[in-house]
């Protein structure tokens, strides 16, 4: 198992700070604050994101009859997780989480009994994903690509990978895909967004909505459509701080 060092900050282990996970330690804690100190609205983005996850997974898991969730680039297993959700709905569902990042692969097997599959694969390489993936390719499969695709540089590579991916999934399957935004307030997000970038090994981008909209070209969007993460079917009884716009746009679409 990769030895985890705790002295360097780590993007997943950032996001999992500002999500209010417990896996992350004072350098994550550290560089987590001062992002937000540029952009103190990524804790709003984080947690919409991951509502919006929830409500996702539910979604389909409770209403469409989905039973195989591929969650690729999914970052350290936190609360809520999909494998979670998915469970709460249907306890015969299975997940499949993908990431070749050594620390979030020893955190999964550290934090993981049995409730999901963590396989060691590259975004970068749909192909192999989805031929390690074990799923069953004959029953439609939910793909989730959550602010994964923001790590692509160019765009044109990011909605292929999405599409390859995809291709290779039955009808009748689902993509869950929400990125960062510039927007809404995309002078303070850009700005910590290049302060990450200059520190980070690994980069992200931030791209308008009509961009992101490549991503689902050829699938049937389901209604909302391509909006911001809080909007996306929210609960009836959704307090105002939970509705708040930020710039994170979610969507959820069908393979016909």
């Amino acid at each position: 198992m990769t030895d985890l060092d705790t002295g360097v900050p780590h993007s997943a282990r950032v996001w999992n700070y500002w999500l209010g996970g417990t896996d992350n330690f004072p350098a994550d804690r550290s560089v987590g604050d001062e992002f937000a100190k540029l952009y103190p609205d990524i804790v709003v983005v984080a947690r919409s994101s991951r509502a919006f996850l929830k409500r996702a997974v539910t979604h389909l898991a409770a209403d469409e009859g989905v039973r195989q969730f591929l969650d690729v680039g999914t970052g350290i297993p936190s609360a809520e997780h999909t494998h979670q959700v998915a469970h709460a709905v249907a306890p015969d569902a299975q997940v499949v989480y993908v990431d070749n990042d050594p620390l979030v692969l020893a955190h999964a097997h550290t934090v993981l009994t049995g409730e999901a599959v963590y396989i060691d694969a590259d975004l970068r390489d749909p192909d192999t994903v989805i031929a390690s993936s074990g799923l069953d390719l004959s029953r439609p499969v939910a793909l989730i690509l959550m602010n994964v695709l923001g790590h692509i540089p160019d765009l044109h590579e990011a909605a292929a990978i999405a599409h390859t991916l995809m291709a290779a999934l039955p009808s009748g399957s689902y993509l869950i895909t929400a990125d960062g935004t510039n927007v809404l307030d995309g002078a303070a997000f850009t700005e910590a967004i290049d302060v990450w970038n200059a520190n980070a090994p690994l980069s992200y981008h931030l791209r308008h909505p009509d961009e992101l909209a490549r991503f689902t070209a050829g699938l049937e969007v389901l209604e909302p459509g391509l909006v911001p993460c809080a909007r996306w079917r929210p609960a009836p009884d959704a307090r105002a701080d939970e509705l708040r716009e930020t710039d994170e746009y979610g969507a959820v679409a069908r393979k016909p």
